[in-house]
């Protein structure tokens, strides 16, 4: 069955839409192509639309480029563009949207960063040498004593010439720290700096209690170096905080009884 020619304009009408025109100037866009050039007048008669949404959709449609507009009033009279014009204007706004997605996909972290969630834990992820040194920065924001189970043979491996560094910056904002690892010769080497380098430790069996990442609980946070992954993590959540302290305090109080009984092995 041959379609009727208002069955085809319909048809063009839709994948006008399809392709980013809004339905009335598609309607608009058509009527003109079929008029050649006219006032808005004969052209919103033909498009079924009233004088004055016929000024704003004609006017917008001569903003894409699809329509181009001569004389003066009462004798304006508008021409439609050759349907290339279309291409051209999507080719645009194509190449307008794509910069617009890059752009946002540049600004997303920031913008992720400064999102404010209520009660939300927040997690941060940080990769390579950078990254590690990056979660131990934070840690020297600490507003109280760090708790930490750790193992110095690794962070020492972990991230080489760092550590004496960070050790004495740390000690010097007056940020102590109680940490539990195994009982190690570089462990109890290191404890023989506790006071200097403001910290207190609990010496466990190795051959129990041995473990590679470096947990460090502080504030309202918990940093994780894991050396393996190279991967540093840190998790701002008061609840998940707080949690961890109660289980360290548990951990701690074991820790130091092991600690007297305990030799390097």
């Amino acid at each position: 069955m041959v379609r009727s020619q208002k069955q085809e304009h319909k048809g063009l009408e839709g994948s006008l839409v399809d392709i980013g025109l809004a339905q009335k100037e598609a309607g608009v866009y058509i009527a003109l192509l079929q008029l050649g050039h006219s006032t808005v007048s004969q052209i919103s008669r033909r498009a079924n639309i009233n004088r004055t949404t016929g000024y704003d959709i004609l006017d917008s449609l001569c903003t894409k480029g699809l329509v181009s507009i001569s004389g003066k009033e009462p004798k304006q009279e508008y021409t439609a563009e050759s349907p290339e014009a279309l291409a051209k204007f999507i080719s645009g706004e194509i190449r307008r949207k794509n910069e617009a997605l890059q752009k946002t996909e540049e600004i997303i972290p920031e913008l992720k960063s400064i999102h404010n969630i209520k009660d939300r834990p927040k997690v941060f992820f940080y990769e390579g040498r950078d990254g590690l040194e990056k979660v131990y920065e934070d840690t020297l924001t600490s507003t109280e004593p760090i708790r930490a189970y750790a193992n110095v043979e690794h962070m020492n491996a972990g991230l080489p010439g760092y550590f004496p560094e960070y050790f004495k910056r740390r000690a010097k904002k007056g940020i102590w720290i109680r940490g539990i690892g195994p009982k190690t010769e570089d462990n109890v080497e290191l404890s023989g700096r506790n006071i200097e380098e403001k910290r207190e430790t609990a010496l466990v069996p190795r051959d129990k209690y041995d473990f590679i990442p470096e947990i460090n609980i502080y504030d309202n946070k918990v940093m994780i170096a894991s050396w393996r992954e190279q991967l540093g993590i840190i998790i701002e959540s008061a609840e998940i905080a707080d949690a961890m302290k109660v289980i360290y305090e548990l951990a701690w109080a074991e820790a130091k009884r092991l600690d007297k009984e305990t030799s390097i092995s």
